[in-house]
């Protein structure tokens, strides 16, 4: 049984009443065919039903998840330009989680903090080296995490492991808040001037200007910020140690700066409109994902990226997107999923399919991580 499959489930329904019709010890009252006025108004009735309660289930979903603009008749997203509130709608026990910009300074104090925390305590996955709990996840992402991109897992994937990561900061370092995330369409003008970059209230801006080149084609160590000095140990599955290193450039390779183009509003909202899910996680993954990693370089463009910690704001929002598109399918967008298995296959991808994380975390089914607020998994996002 899919526990998230409510179109599977309503089959399942279906066939068993079925049965139960056809069985002639059936407990329930038997049920025989009438004729007459009373005949027709118990069809009407049921015609009713049958239209009304979808209707009523799809209005009922809009309005948990998207406000309608009645001026003409589109949806809202709550993305930057649009005049109305994204839903709030929280199970009590999930914490949402928020932007960046909307934390109070203690709030992204006690963030960075966490992070900086993981860096100190020892490897899961080695425990008996020189290897910390946070270097755990770039090496998982470069060598899992690789296989899903270009493919059907790449969204179900880093939820999981965003979750992950979540947990950890919690259990290990006492983090009390939850997973934060950067909505870069507010700074698509200039993804360069993003707070998320201020050396005070940030994570540090770009890598040193006219300095040595460190890493990959612009990567240079960062000089300001929390993370000034931290070392990384790999860069991609090549063993390399360097300082954590950035290197802003734009699509023409102008440094300093970072296109923000592919992450605009109306970028987002072009995505947002695709009707299934293997065309929207292929745009997600080739235009939006990817401008991120582009544009600010260094550690960040390989799949040794979490060595960069805005990777992880960068990829919630990434889910946070998902999430939206999945409110905009009614009755749909917690079991549409389709696609390739993994990177190099051919098999196509089912919601039996494993999450893997090679010891980090137990295997999970990818139908447990299309609910954020089902079994597994519990937030949402404001």
């Amino acid at each position: 049984m899919w526990p998230f499959d409510s179109k599977r489930r309503q089959y399942e329904v279906v066939a068993a009443d079925e049965e139960e019709l056809k069985s002639p010890g059936s407990p329930r009252p038997a049920i025989t065919r009438r004729s007459g006025s009373k005949s027709r108004r118990t069809l009407a009735i049921l015609l009713a039903v049958t239209i009304l309660i979808p209707l009523l289930a799809a209005s009922a979903y809009y309005a948990y998840g998207l406000s309608r603009d009645g001026a003409n008749g589109t949806d809202n997203i709550g993305l930057p330009g649009d005049d109305s509130e994204q839903s709030n709608a929280t199970s009590p026990r999930c914490l949402p989680r928020r932007e960046w910009r909307t934390l109070s300074q203690d709030e992204q104090r006690s963030y960075i903090s966490a992070v900086l925390c993981l860096r100190s305590q020892p490897s899961i996955l080695v425990p008996d080296s020189n290897r910390t709990s946070y270097d755990d996840f770039p090496w998982i992402h470069s060598h899992v995490g690789y296989y899903t991109h270009n493919s059907a897992p790449f969204l179900p994937w880093h939820r999981y492991f965003l979750h992950i990561y979540e947990s950890t900061l919690r259990d290990t370092c006492g983090y009390q808040g939850s997973l934060v995330y950067w909505d870069w369409t507010l700074d698509s003008d200039a993804l360069e001037l993003s707070p998320v970059f201020d050396p005070e209230s940030g994570f540090g801006g770009d890598g040193e200007v006219g300095g040595e080149i460190s890493i990959g084609r612009t990567g240079r160590c960062l000089v300001d910020g929390p993370f000034v000095g931290i070392m990384a140990d790999y860069y991609d599955v090549k063993y390399n140690p360097h300082c954590l290193s950035r290197g802003f450039r734009d699509q023409e390779g102008k440094l300093g700066h970072i296109d923000g183009h592919d992450v605009s509003p109306e970028s987002i909202k072009e995505v947002l409109s695709l009707g299934d899910y293997e065309s929207f996680v292929k745009l997600m993954e080739s235009r939006v994902h990817d401008a991120i990693p582009f544009g600010i370089g260094g550690d960040f463009e390989t799949f040794t990226a979490p060595y960069d910690p805005l990777f992880f704001l960068h990829h919630t929002q990434l889910d946070r997107l998902w999430w939206l598109w999945q409110q905009r399918q009614p009755g749909y967008g917690l079991v549409s999923y389709g696609g390739h298995k993994h990177r190099h296959s051919t098999e196509m991808s089912s919601l039996e399919d494993e999450i893997n994380m090679q010891g980090l975390a137990p295997k999970v089914r990818v139908a447990e991580v299309m609910d954020v607020e089902g079994e597994l998994l519990c937030y949402t996002y404001t």
